[in-house]
């Protein structure tokens, strides 16, 4: 397997103007190979979400290394950030973040016009993973015209477009009812598995992170622990998380 990811001793401190400092992220490292989906999990203030924000780029590190494909993003320039996060990382997004004036399919496309790819190009591509999430024929439609699930997966077919390292999601069902939810979790398990998407979520549920193969538990900004799915079923998983999470304690969700 291809590593993309790599953290080597991650810290991101915080200072107030009494001289105060939060160790939000205190020295974190794990690797990502290619095509595996992963949780992030931990209570609030474990450091989840400031780990996400430095591996998106949105955040600088205080100090250690991040490492996606063979570029070491702790490293970019100002001006080499934005280009390499539309480049190289795809996003979703808690509430999906469609332009109702643009089309689905422009949604979609957005980024590779952005890119200054060939019209023709950008037609067969979208056409093609508009197929794969069964979207096809939503296409010329706005996003206020279809549903919340139909919109789910044209968010998603917006973050694969551009074939990135990986696929970021910040609690991605954190507004969505518990039929939503799970058609989404369905969505991104297919990315995942038939796409070959490697994914990498920050999520407080563990409904959502057994669709997941692995999980890592942070706690005070330390992994706490890591646990793996292999063979077992998802309910199965599910429990496995629980019982983690009962060790861990903190504000997260048992069930959903």
């Amino acid at each position: 397997m291809t590593q993309i990811l790599k953290l080597n001793n991650v810290k991101k401190y915080y200072g107030d103007s009494k001289g105060l400092i939060t160790k939000a992220v205190n020295g974190i490292s794990f690797e990502i190979e290619d095509q595996e989906f992963v949780a992030i999990m931990g209570s609030s203030g474990s450091g989840k979400t400031t780990l996400l924000n430095c591996i998106a780029t949105i955040d600088k590190v205080t100090s250690g290394s991040i490492t996606i494909g063979d570029k070491d993003i702790t490293s970019l320039k100002e001006n080499e950030i934005a280009d390499f996060r539309r480049k190289e990382l795809g996003f979703i997004f808690q509430d999906f973040n469609l332009l109702d004036t643009l089309t689905n399919e422009e949604n979609i496309a957005l980024s590779l016009i952005i890119n200054k790819e060939k019209t023709d190009q950008i037609d067969v591509l979208v056409s093609d993973l508009a197929k794969k999430l069964g979207i096809e024929t939503i296409l010329k439609k706005f996003p206020y015209e279809i549903s919340g699930g139909q919109k789910q997966r044209v968010a998603s077919a917006r973050a694969l477009i551009n074939n990135p390292k990986i696929i970021l999601a910040d609690e991605p069902t954190g507004a969505l009812d518990s039929k939503s939810a799970r058609m989404l979790l369905e969505t991104m398990a297919t990315m995942n598995k038939e796409l070959q998407s490697t994914i990498l979520m920050v999520t407080h549920d563990s409904f959502s992170a057994s669709f997941c193969k692995r999980v890592l538990f942070l706690k005070d900004g330390k992994i706490f622990t890591e646990i793996y799915r292999g063979e077992k079923s998802r309910k199965e998983f599910f429990n496995e998380i629980l019982d983690v999470l009962t060790l861990l304690g903190g504000d997260v969700d048992l069930v959903k």
